[in-house]
């Protein structure tokens, strides 16, 4: 009616709506204080109009003030009703619900099932599945505060301390539920949540029933990009939506969310609105229509009408609005019921989409003096003026602290007033106060108010067991855990705290945003009067306070302070005395004090102790001082230097001299010129431009690395993990090594790792190869993880480079002259003449020299000339091969000045001397020369001009790390690119070196007195070449043992010269196995004997007339013999070479030596004989036991006297060759050590020994038992232990057969060795290896060059229809047991037999293959030929000739080896029958008959003879038989054959026409048959051809034969089509295939079965696809496999398909992957009981019984009720068959405790004891079944079962026990029934 009337309006006064009514009786309020403004112009209006409108405008007058009055009432509790539509905005996002702010201060609860339909089904699905979904994501990612959001109420409810609570939904379905399809038009702007992701866009739930919303992704990738930060929308999300189109009356709608279409969309009157479904959030044209103090009434869409109270009138125009103007509003809300609808005019709202301002937090709580009341508004609230402009709202009920109290006289605008923010309205942006003095007072209104460390009051809420819950105010409560109850661990709280207590307690930790409150109410903590530490920074160093235990380790405690604060009290800082076990003194909770060591708070680092030593007062003055001249982190300072420390300078920074340190490597970021400068800088010396790194107190840490003070400078240094993400390049510097990577610091203070493997490009095998502690990097982040504060970095120079390699270089090369340059500014302010002499020069200058020495090594030093202590100094390689002596003037070049050592390094060079002047260009390329090397640069000479260029040996500041190969070497040729034309203040040009491919190596002078590369020269002696002596030999001298080496002693004599004592000469006689040098010990006094001496240079023993002899080290003897003789030994010192010395040695000789050290590389122990004569053992010389050699080391100890055989010299070195076990001759009969070089398959091993030395093991000498694989166990390296068998070839010949190694063991000898055929007697069993399968048998291999031949009567029982089963069951190498059946030794024949009877062995082919037995006189043949040997009969003769024939090859065929040939001859030489020519044509044709008759299968028939019963022979040889024939006896058990496809036709047999089945490889063979066939006459070749057409005929009757078996790919082809659904024709399609290793197209037969077969055939179908995973799992790859496993789970019943592929694992012993498909079963198909027995099965067969038990205990987690007792008896049944019989009886008796009834159960229980237990359980259970009370149908199913137990198992007198029973059990039965 209320429409009709908008719609059609009639003449005189308008009347009230419906709705307006409905509305004025729906809200009740106290109209005490009700001011109206209307009332006063009613008033003027009477005076105008005339005495008959008086009774009108009372009513008028009445109902307009009630009107204005109740029409303006803002939402309150009471005005909200269930379903109605309001515009909410979120305020605070939880995990499980949201808090909505509401319009008028209100708030209202989003539970998180609210949200929407999709939403809920994701987390049902993720509750049921117990696992995070990874596209669920929570509520903080779908909702932010200050989000527009559509709400409905969805209920009212009251709490139990009477507020109402209010519930809202945002489900589009409740919101939108007023819409239907029909009413859906183009632009109206919607709210829908994400419902799923498609591929072209998102399904979206805009709630509205039969309509499907659609937004396409491109009109969503602006929303993404600018608003979701470029994330895919997710199920859930909120969304603002334009309807862009509607096609189907509203069925499909397309949607859009771009940001200029949302924020302009507004409702307009085409959109046809109703009051029915208005909805909060649009944006409506409308005019103004009253406006009055408490807000105004509008009109919109021509004929809605609403209202906007005062709270949201455009602040910016409030008082200015004038009936009938003009605009803009949002709906609030719309009232169901009486269809009141509420608008907004903020500007904020007229834009759909956008959020509303955060409001700040801050001032919550705050109480705030004389705030001005702004308006009041009687029965509402008032408004007040903030300082700060914004508007607050107070309610009505917080004006006063009671109505009562309560004067509205006090709030006349411009009044102040006390009062405290309680809250904040985001929707009416306004601040919440509160005028009650009670909440003014309080002392925490809300959890903001609440710091760590406070005193709080409250009162006991209740006592749990998590604690005790406490109110502090009418908002906040807290929890006091039980840990804090008291100062000891409470077990009894209720005793001390009751309900109600007023208890005082500290705050531990609070979290406003959680509402998370945590207390203590420890005494000691509570009434502590020292300072709280409340966070990190607190903690200053010697500060005192309180604390509780945390945890209690072995390393010490974990103290916990105030908001999570804690800190670590080390082992050392527990006690003033030593705790050896903190756990057994200290206890978690305990209170303590403690005083801070030191804290790092950007590391959240701290560290305590528990000794009390210091008086905090006085620390804490003196702390408080320090604070007022802070410097920060970060910030760059000049310093003035105080003083050097170890490490580093003590520095003060200006201008208040906080003292700091700076330690030596961060003084420059090249690592060489820290100590540099280091050293040169001095006290007083100022520093500009440092940067403070860290700053603890009193600590402050510098930096002066140019790279990162420029890094800090350019803002490239971020100061929190929030800002770290990973691909940032960042510059720092290395804080530690450890073994798993490098710690990097950046200067912020973060840090971060850089693990070992991503630390370089290169092998890292030590980390501190590659980098120094404080050295400057460029690090990669790969990694961040905020929470944990922690990093992973890359230092890899491929993930680091900053730039142009070349470039890098060039900067890194200036930075590290340009510093040297100050060095050298530094060095000229000294006072000392030599350091500015040094300052002054530069490489490059040329000096005029006098020499002053030339050096042994080769160095030539010059005089200082005037500067005294110059040290100028020219290498051996710079002295460049010129003649110098003292005295002789030179000109030299200066190429370096060491700045530490004060040295210069100058060359003699005449091509750096005499410079070429040459211009040269920048960027040309040069060759040049490398003439010296400092640690980051290199100085190189041009070839062509002589110039110095110096170039730098990095390109990055990582670059620090080279291998020994990349590493420059003075005199090496470089290829350099020239940076600079003219040498600078530096004297060197400037380069960049090119690609190290152009490099070349320096030639090398030969030196003719070379030293062994192994040689070691021993420090403490090259000390000792300075010294002169005048010693000579014989001299005895004094002095004092400076140093102990392990074969020889160095001595100190009087005046400092150094002297050495070999091993040999300090005992006459030496003990074997003892240490001689050991007799003597550091600083023992000694006298010895002066008896050679030795020059360092050539290490050779000088005689005394040698003019250098006196530089010698003097070579001393102790031994008591030489000593006590006048008369002494000197060493001979005249010959020329070493060599000639070990000529003196012969082989065989004993020699006692000094093990001087093991070479792990070479594998020899180095000795020493005598000073000058050095030896080596090889390893495998030094003994027989394969212990020692496996570990040399532990039976060799340096220094140990060892008594060794002269083996002989070795020819490279001057050394002696030497051996620990004898002399080293490789003769017959010998054991030695020997180490394998080569493992040849089924051949043998070959072994290399010392001196070149190399031999062969046969397979056959390899163990004295042989196996299957005999060659496993030897690989390269292993050392094996030989018996040297022969020596007659150039190889050995060996045995590693223990009988021989070791004959003392006299070990079983399981295979003997077989090394001739005289070894081998008649009927012996041997073992062999298979060697081949030939035409007239099987060759085994008995021996190395001994064979035997097994003919195939005597290889099988059965007899194979392919020859090709030979070859798989008799491969190569394969071990086989035979007997001898006879020797011939003339002929070297050894005939075999591998049948079981004969061995006792299983047959070589496998029973289940279902091979046709072998004819009994086939298999006779060789006894039969044994005894019968001279009564054979002509036509055996011709038959066997004949088939020689027919098969186009003769005995000689076969082909042996050599030694082999004449094997197979010997069984033919036995059989008369085998060689006589043809002798009639009759005869032949007689053969052929016989032939068809019981010929064996073609491929096994040659070499094996066929012997025939007489009477069968002559029988058949009169007349042809006719076509119908009786079977032949061959043919059943061909028809039967399972695997093979045989035909039974023998076509080479029939026609010369057809081509021979064999080719034969001798021609002589081939003509054979044509001979005979031309030698037939007419009638023959007749009688022949008819032969022929009647074979032809039985081809053709067994091929429509629908028993016969197919054998080529057209046969089964002509089968699948006649039978096309069947899929055992199909799969063994496959397997022929298979058997040709044709993989594809036994796959394309496969895809083609699964196309052919009807889809009706399920099973069918599956056997294919399980035929295909099969196949797949043999011959495909784990992703063809995959591919078609998912392809069958599409196809056909999944859990089907998974259990066969579970299977098909399982078999093929794939057990990782089936696990895993076991464990993706239980997630899906987690219902089905079949899944989880089969898993169970599987885990008990794989030995794992834990496993499966937890299996079942899930199982019984899963499946419904119904199911347990199967699945507990499966699992029980599983038990007894594949696990413990125990544990499955437990699981029997457990179920059928519960449920006795169960018949089921106790049959299968009786099944599994029967089969599995004794007789005595067996009877003992059927007692107990027969004894339950159970229908009589199952008790004589039990009787019955019993009976015939004891039937099968017991006595007579068993069975009448049991029939006794059942009469008993009948009897007793009857008796119940008829009482």
């Amino acid at each position: 009616m209320a429409t009709m009337e908008e719609s059609f309006p009639r003449g005189g006064t308008r009347k009230t709506h419906k709705s307006e009514k409905a509305f004025q009786y729906s809200v009740e309020h106290d109209n005490l204080f009700d001011i109206s403004t209307e009332e006063e112009s009613t008033k003027r209006k009477k005076n105008q109009k005339g005495p008959a409108q008086t009774k009108k405008l009372k009513i008028e007058k009445r109902e307009s003030s009630k009107f204005v009055r109740e029409k303006f009432e803002i939402l309150n509790k009471e005005s909200l009703c269930e379903g109605m539509r309001i515009l909410g905005c979120v305020k605070e996002v939880n995990e499980l619900d949201l808090v909505i702010s509401l319009p008028n201060g209100l708030q209202g609860v989003v539970q998180v099932t609210e949200i929407c339909d999709a939403y809920t089904e994701k987390l049902n699905e993720q509750v049921a599945q117990e696992e995070p979904l990874q596209d669920l994501v929570g509520l903080p990612e779908l909702f932010s505060p200050g989000m527009l959001v559509r709400c409905v109420v969805s209920s009212l409810s009251i709490t139990q301390r009477g507020k109402k609570n209010i519930k809202l939904s945002l489900n589009p379905k409740n919101v939108n539920k007023v819409l239907s399809a029909e009413a859906l038009k183009s632009g109206m702007l919607l709210t829908g949540t994400v419902s799923s992701l498609e591929d072209h866009g998102y399904l979206v739930d805009i709630g509205v029933g039969g309509a499907r919303a659609f937004l396409p992704l491109q009109k969503a990738q602006e929303y993404i990009r600018q608003k979701n930060k470029g994330a895919k929308l997710k199920v859930g999300q909120y969304l603002n939506c334009t309807i862009e189109e509607v096609k189907g009356n509203g069925g499909v709608v397309s949607l859009s969310i771009g940001h200029s279409e949302v924020s302009a969309a507004i409702a307009t009157e085409e959109q046809n609105w109703t009051h029915n479904n208005l909805l909060p959030g649009l944006v409506v044209k409308a005019q103004v229509q009253k406006v009055t103090p408490l807000g105004l009434t509008l009109k919109f869409l021509s004929f809605f009408t609403g209202l906007v109270d005062f709270m949201h009138l455009d602040p910016k125009k409030a008082g200015t609005y004038f009936s009938n103007q003009p605009v803009k509003a949002c709906v609030l809300c719309v009232h169901p019921q009486t269809r009141a609808v509420r608008l907004s005019l903020r500007p904020i709202f007229l834009h759909p989409g956008r959020p509303l301002p955060r409001l700040s937090c801050q001032q919550l709580g705050a109480v705030l003096d004389d705030v001005p009341v702004q308006d009041f508004f009687p029965n509402i609230g008032a408004t007040f003026r903030l300082k700060d402009g914004a508007l607050a709202y107070a309610w009505l009920s917080h004006l006063s602290n009671s109505k009562k109290l309560f004067k509205p006289e006090t709030f006349k605008p411009g009044n102040t007033h006390k009062c405290r923010i309680i809250d904040y309205s985001q929707m009416d942006e306004l601040a919440l106060l509160s005028l009650r003095t009670s909440i003014i007072e309080a002392q925490f209104l809300w959890y903001h108010d609440i710091k760590p460390g406070v005193l709080v009051k409250g009162t006991v809420l209740t006592i749990k067991p998590y604690g005790i819950l406490v109110k502090v105010s009418k908002q906040v409560r807290g929890l006091v855990p039980p840990m804090h109850l008291a100062d000891i661990l409470m077990k009894n709280p209720e005793k001390k705290y009751h309900i109600g207590d007023e208890v005082k307690c500290r705050v531990l930790l609070c979290n406003p945003e959680a509402k998370k409150l945590i207390m203590t109410l420890k005494k000691t903590l509570v009434e502590s009067k020292l300072p709280a530490i409340t966070c990190y920074a607190d903690a200053k160093p010697g500060l005192q306070t309180h604390g509780f235990i945390l945890r209690v380790k072995d390393y010490g405690c974990i103290v916990k302070f105030y908001n999570d604060v804690q800190g670590l009290v080390p082992k050392h800082e527990l006690s003033a005395e030593y705790v050896p076990d903190p756990e057994s003194v200290f206890y978690t909770g305990q209170v303590v004090k403690v005083v801070v060591l030191s804290c790092e708070p950007s590391k959240e680092r701290m560290l305590l102790s528990f000794k009390l030593s210091s008086d905090p007062k006085k620390e804490c003055a003196g702390h408080s001082q320090k604070k007022r001249r802070v410097i920060n982190a970060g910030q760059l300072v000049d310093v003035k230097v105080l003083e050097k420390a170890k490490d580093g300078l003590k520095v003060a920074v200006l201008p208040h001299n906080i003292p700091a340190f700076l330690p030596t490597p961060h003084l420059s970021d090249h690592v060489a010129n820290g100590p540099l400068l280091y050293h040169w800088l001095q006290a007083g010396d100022t520093l500009h431009r440092v940067l403070c790194l860290s700053e603890h107190d009193e600590h402050v840490l510098l930096c002066r690395k140019p790279a990162l003070v420029s890094a800090v400078e350019g803002g490239q240094d971020p100061k929190s993990f929030s800002e770290i993400h990973p691909g940032m390049l960042l510059i720092g510097f290395v804080k530690s090594i450890k073994d798993y990577g490098v710690f990097v610091q950046f200067p912020s203070g973060l840090s971060g790792l850089a693990p070992k493997a991503i630390m370089s490009d290169k092998f890292v095998t030590s980390t501190s190869d590659h980098f120094v502690e404080g050295q400057t990097v460029v690090a990669k982040v790969t990694n961040v993880d905020e929470e944990k504060q922690r990093m992973l970095l890359s230092l890899r120079l491929s993930d680091c480079t900053l730039g142009d390699l070349a470039t890098t270089s060039l900067l890194l090369l200036t930075q590290c002259l340009e510093e040297r340059q100050g060095i050298r500014s530094l060095m000229s302010n000294r006072d000392s003449v030599l350091i500015q002499t040094l300052a002054e020069m530069t490489p490059g200058m040329l000096l005029d020299l006098e020499v002053q020495e030339v050096l042994e090594d080769g160095c030539v030093l010059f005089s200082e000339g005037p500067v005294p202590g110059l040290v100028l100094r020219a290498s051996r390689y710079h002295r460049a091969g010129q003649e110098v002596e003292s005295g002789q003037k030179k000109k030299v070049v200066i190429l370096s000045i060491d700045m530490l050592k004060l040295e210069v390094h100058v060359s003699l060079c005449h091509d750096l001397v005499n410079r070429k002047a040459k211009k040269l260009k920048k960027g040309s390329e040069h060759q040049a020369i490398v003439q010296h090397l400092e640690e980051s640069f290199a100085v190189a000479s041009l070839v062509e001009t002589g110039h110095l260029a110096a170039f730098s040996l990095t390109s990055h500041l990582n670059d620090t790390f080279h291998f020994d190969s990349e590493k420059l070497q003075v005199g090496q040729g470089v290829s350099l690119t020239l940076e600079t034309t003219e040498p600078g203040v530096t004297g060197l040009l400037l380069a960049v070196e090119g690609p190290a491919a152009k490099r070349t190596m320096r030639k090398t002078r030969k030196d003719s007195e070379t030293v062994d590369e192994d040689e070691e020269v021993d420090p403490a002696l090259v000390v000792g070449t300075i010294k002169k002596h005048t010693l000579s030999i014989g001299d005895v001298v004094t002095g004092t043992v400076k140093s102990i080496k392990p074969a020889h002693v160095v001595v100190t004599l009087e005046d400092g010269i150094i002297g050495c004592i070999h091993a040999s000469h300090i005992l006459d006689d030496v003990p074997v196995g003892t240490a001689p040098t050991s007799k003597l010990k550091v600083g023992k006094k000694i006298t010895a004997r002066v008896i050679g001496g030795r020059d360092m240079k050539t290490f050779k023993f000088l005689p005394i007339s040698h003019p250098r002899f006196i530089r010698t080290i003097p070579e001393l003897s102790v031994r008591p013999s030489e000593l006590e003789k006048d008369g002494h030994t000197a060493l001979n010192t005249h010959s020329v070479s070493p060599l000639e010395k070990i000529k003196q040695y012969q082989a065989g000789q004993t020699v006692t030596c000094f093990l001087k050290k093991y070479n792990v590389v070479k594998k020899w122990l180095e000795v020493e004989i005598a000073p000058d004569i050095r030896g080596r053992i090889p390893l495998l010389l030094t003994s027989l036991s394969f212990k020692v050699l496996k570990h040399p080391d532990k039976k060799f100890r340096i220094g140990q006297a060892l008594k060794a055989t002269v083996v002989g010299p070795d020819s490279s070195k001057a050394f002696l060759c030497l051996s620990l076990i004898g002399p080293h001759k490789l003769e017959k009969g010998e054991v030695a050590m020997g180490r394998v070089v080569k493992v040849t398959p089924k051949e043998g091993l070959t072994v290399s020994f010392p001196f070149g030395k190399i031999g062969r093991v046969s397979i056959f000498h390899v163990s004295d038992s042989y196996s299957e694989t005999p060659l496993e166990d030897f690989t390269p390296q292993k050392i094996v232990r030989c018996y040297v068998l022969s020596t007659t070839d150039p190889e050995l010949t060996l045995s590693l057969r223990s009988s021989r190694t070791n004959p003392e063991t006299k070990s079983k000898i399981a295979d003997p060795e077989i090394n001739s055929i005289q070894d081998i007697e008649k009927g012996q069993l041997l073992r062999g290896y298979v060697k081949a399968v030939q035409p007239s048998g099987v060759l085994l291999s008995l021996g190395p060059s001994v064979m035997g031949l097994a003919q195939y009567p005597h290889v099988s029982q059965y007899s194979p229809a392919k020859s090709t089963l030979y070859d798989k069951h008799l491969p190569e190498g394969k071990l086989l047991t035979a007997k001898v059946l006879s020797v011939n030794h003339r002929g070297d024949l050894v005939e075999l037999s591998f049948l079981p009877r004969d061995t006792g062995k299983p047959d070589v082919f496998p029973a289940s293959l279902g091979l046709p037995l072998r004819k009994q006189d086939e298999r006779e043949t060789g006894a039969e030929e044994r005894d019968h040997r001279g009564e054979e009969k002509k036509g055996k003769r011709k038959s066997q000739k004949r088939k020689e024939k027919s098969n186009g090859q003769g005995p000689e065929e076969v082909q042996l080896p050599s030694k082999e040939k004449k094997v197979p001859q010997k069984p033919q030489a036995k059989k008369p029958g085998k060689r006589p020519h043809p002798e009639s044509g009759s005869e032949q044709e007689h053969v052929n008959k016989k032939q068809k008759k019981a010929a064996p299968s073609e491929e096994d028939d040659s070499g094996v003879e066929v012997y025939y019963r007489e009477g069968e022979e002559e029988m058949e040889e009169p007349s042809v038989p006719p076509r119908k024939k009786h079977p032949r006896p061959a043919e059943a058990p061909r028809l039967q054959l399972s695997s093979g496809f045989v035909w039974d036709v023998r076509l080479d047999s029939l026609t010369p026409a057809l081509p021979p089945h064999r080719e034969s490889s001798d021609s002589e063979e081939e003509e054979k048959p044509e001979q005979a066939t031309q030698k037939k006459s007419k009638k023959e070749r007749e009688l022949e051809k008819q032969k022929a057409e009647k074979e032809l005929a039985r081809i053709e009757e067994a091929l429509m034969d629908p028993g016969r078996q197919p054998e080529s790919a057209d046969d089964f082809d002509r089968l699948v089509l006649s039978s096309p659904n069947s899929s055992i024709l199909w799969v063994q399609y496959m397997a022929f295939h298979l058997q040709a290793t044709e993989i594809e197209k036994a796959r394309a037969v496969a895809e083609r079965a699964l196309k052919t077969i009807s889809f009706r055939e399920e099973q069918e179908k599956l056997n294919v696809w399980v035929a295909l995973l099969n196949l797949e799992n043999m011959y495909g790859s784990q992703e063809s496999l995959t591919k078609v496993f998912e392809r069958a789970v599409q196809y056909n019943e999944p859990l089907k398909v998974f259990l066969h592929l579970a299977d098909i694992y399982t078999k093929s012993e794939k057990f990782q992957e089936a696990g895993e498909l076991y464990n993706r079963m239980l997630k899906r198909f987690r219902q089905e009981k079949a899944v989880w027995i089969k898993y169970g099965a599987f885990l008990l067969r794989r030995g794992q019984a834990g496993a499966s038990h937890r299996v079942m205990q899930r199982a019984l987690e899963c499946l419904p009720k119904k199911e347990h007792v199967d699945v507990i008896a499966k699992f029980a049944q599983l038990e007894f068959q594949l696990g413990d019989a125990e544990r499955a009886k437990a699981i029997f008796e457990n179920t059928l405790s519960t449920y006795p009834k169960r018949t089921d159960v106790w049959s299968v229980y009786i099944d599994m004891i029967i089969k599995h237990g004794s007789q005595k359980e067996v009877r003992d259970i059927f007692e107990r079944v027969i004894h339950l009370s159970l229908a009589p149908k199952r008790m004589k199913f039990f009787f019955k079962r019993y009976l015939d137990y004891e039937k099968q198992h017991g006595t007579e007198k068993d069975v009448q026990a049991v029939k006794a029973k059942a009469l008993e059990y009948v009897e007793a039965k009857s008796s119940v029934l008829e009482d």
